[in-house]
């Protein structure tokens, strides 16, 4: 695997089941288990407060929430890429997630845009959920 030298998520106790997950190319996000809120990975429900929490599988199909194209290098590792998307899609479970949509021009995504999970293995520990345009 080549050297990845752009900057990686923070694997923590509360979040390293879902890396753990997306290793094995799966999403999962955790469901509270007093409310049934499904949320990012996150000490606390956002919504009862609760800590009692539990992992699940979802789709990995979303749509394009919002987006923007970053044009100016800020890290001289994504100079290559400029410009460059950062988007958010909403799952179709609800929460959302801020990634990149791969796999279209930056001139064709839209708000709405219909996409799905794919991953890229980026380093032995982290793998990374990016978004594709469902075809």
């Amino acid at each position: 695997m080549v050297e990845y030298s752009k900057p990686l998520p923070e694997i923590t106790p509360d979040n390293k089941p879902f890396w753990d997950a997306c290793k094995r190319h799966e999403l999962s996000l955790q469901r509270c288990q007093d409310c049934g809120h499904l949320r990012l990975p996150s000490p606390i429900c956002q919504k009862c407060l609760s800590m009692n929490s539990g992992w699940v599988s979802v789709s990995g199909r979303g749509k394009v929430y919002t987006w923007t194209m970053i044009f100016q290098r800020y890290n001289p590792v994504f100079a290559d890429e400029l410009p460059y998307n950062v988007a958010m899609v909403e799952l179709e479970e609800g929460p959302r997630l801020i990634t990149n949509i791969v796999g279209c021009n930056n001139e064709d995504l839209r708000i709405g845009m219909e996409v799905e999970v794919v991953f890229e293995d980026v380093t032995e520990e982290i793998t990374l959920p990016r978004f594709k345009p469902v075809s």
